[in-house]
């Protein structure tokens, strides 16, 4: 990748709607974070066609006979913690084709440049089972940028093995202060031997995961509906970054082949959806760059919605 702005490569990609849209969706992420923990109420005032109806004080309206809103000081300073699997497998290919570390890479660069436009600071973990990196929460671009590059240096198809649990376990510990946590890690994840730590750190702070799709290995995957393991093409065969699946290309055209690792895929991403709705914790899964603007904002919203 060219040795560029992160951030303005966020900016150049990132149309003016979605961008405010994204904006205004962390903004109410902060109400839902903050409530309790130091936000002032302002004023009330009337309701304006095109604000979210979410924001509406039905108490207030009712005895005015009128929709009114609720508004309130923002607190400056929110800390937003990306918190990055930089295992081996983030290292593979994504179900578009792409490097998986693309997407990751441009997920952490936008989180990092909604933060600065608001003037909220960032703070990163990420860790893998050989290594740990954490960054304190920054604000500056200098610092935004420094960020992105350490995690850029981390992902890779020689990386040691996956351990979201140590990335975890070092958010949980490291962050007493209430946090918007940007979990980022593969389809395949979290999964079970997860639960306890993420059950955790979701009542401390609001927990939000972005995974990012496999790139099928028996054929070209079709969005939303099949991915295989975290696999990368060489000269048009498909390895296993962990090393335990070797393809021949002859299979890869298979139709049963297909259709058999379509199925597993299904139902491992089944019981990664449970899990999370059993913790009450909102996810996307992005297919590649492409995909990370509208699925976050799409996440923002849910995220949102879930906390009514």
């Amino acid at each position: 990748m060219a040795d560029v702005s992160r951030l303005a490569q966020v900016r150049a990609r990132l149309e003016l709607p979605l961008a405010r849209r994204a904006s205004g969706l962390l903004e109410g992420r902060h109400r839902s974070v903050l409530k309790g923990h130091g936000q002032d109420f302002d004023d009330l005032h009337l309701y304006a066609p095109g604000e979210d109806v979410g924001d509406i004080d039905w108490k207030s309206s009712a005895r005015a006979g009128i929709p009114v809103v609720r508004r309130f000081v923002r607190e400056s300073n929110v800390n937003l913690v990306l918190v990055v699997d930089t295992g081996r497998n983030m290292g593979a290919t994504a179900a578009s084709g792409e490097p998986k570390a693309d997407a990751v890479s441009f997920c952490c660069a936008l989180v990092a440049y909604l933060a600065r436009d608001r003037g909220d600071r960032v703070a990163l973990v990420a860790a893998d089972a050989g290594r740990i990196v954490q960054l304190p929460p920054r604000a500056s671009t200098q610092d935004l940028e420094l960020m992105l590059r350490t995690v850029e240096k981390q992902l890779s198809v020689d990386a040691p093995a996956s351990d979201l649990n140590r990335a975890l376990d070092r958010a949980l510990n490291a962050f007493q202060r209430r946090s918007l946590m940007v979990v980022v890690t593969d389809e395949a994840r979290p999964g079970p031997e997860h639960e306890r730590l993420l059950r955790r750190l979701r009542v401390r702070h609001e927990v939000m995961v972005v995974a990012v799709a496999d790139l099928s290995p028996v054929g070209v995957a079709t969005v939303g509906t099949t991915a295989g393991p975290a696999a990368h093409r060489a000269l048009g065969a498909v390895a296993d970054v962990d090393g335990t699946l070797d393809l021949p290309p002859f299979l890869r055209g298979r139709v049963d082949v297909a259709e058999g690792a379509a199925q597993a895929v299904r139902a491992r991403r089944e019981s990664v959806v449970a899990l999370l709705r059993t913790l009450q914790v909102e996810a996307v899964s992005v297919t590649g760059t492409d995909d990370v603007v509208p699925r976050f904002v799409e996440l923002l919203g849910r995220q949102k919605r879930a906390r009514r």
